[in-house]
């Protein structure tokens, strides 16, 4: 292999090896300006996308040990990596694609396993990693809540209960 070749299979291999996920699309018939379009809001997630040769993309997987992705890797492809989310890369890619018909995600790979068109779009319709959060921290506090609610009733009742008292012999001394 010609060193200005090894050198973008290394390029593709840091990419990958930087990513939780790869997304593979195929981008053929996208205008210039809607990809870079897609380029950009995929950096507002913290993702990148980038058009990579099918040989070198097949060539870094092997190399790297990542599943075969033979299957995927034909016409014009782009691989969307990024440093955290794969939910939010997905998403971006479903709401672009319902607005410009563009790109077709053909597969994914998410820690070593092989994601399919239906998985990634499962992916794409999940909440974002803040609202899970938040979500699963009100189910983790709802019981420390609960205890605390249950402790503090029978001292609120007995407080109520003498204000009612206090309240009806003001109401009779007057």
């Amino acid at each position: 292999m010609r060193p200005e070749k090894a050198s973008i299979v290394s390029d593709v291999q840091e990419k990958l090896q930087k990513s939780p996920f790869l997304l593979i699309a195929d981008y053929s018939g996208m205008q210039v300006k809607h990809f870079e379009e897609l380029r950009t809001r995929l950096e507002g997630v913290g993702s990148e996308c980038h058009v990579v040769k099918n040989s070198f993309l097949k060539r870094a997987v092997k190399e790297l040990g990542l599943p075969d992705l033979s299957e995927a890797l034909s016409g014009q492809t782009a691989m969307v990596t990024g440093e955290s989310d794969i939910c939010a890369a997905a998403k971006v890619i479903k709401t672009f694609v319902s607005e410009f018909e563009k790109p077709i995600v053909r597969m994914g790979v998410l820690d070593n396993a092989i994601l399919t068109i239906e998985q990634v779009n499962v992916l794409a319709d999940l909440p974002s990693r803040e609202v899970l959060q938040a979500t699963l921290l009100g189910v983790l506090l709802a019981p420390a809540t609960k205890l605390v609610r249950v402790l503090n009733e029978p001292a609120s009742c007995l407080a109520r209960v003498l204000k009612a008292k206090a309240e009806t012999e003001q109401s009779e001394a007057a």
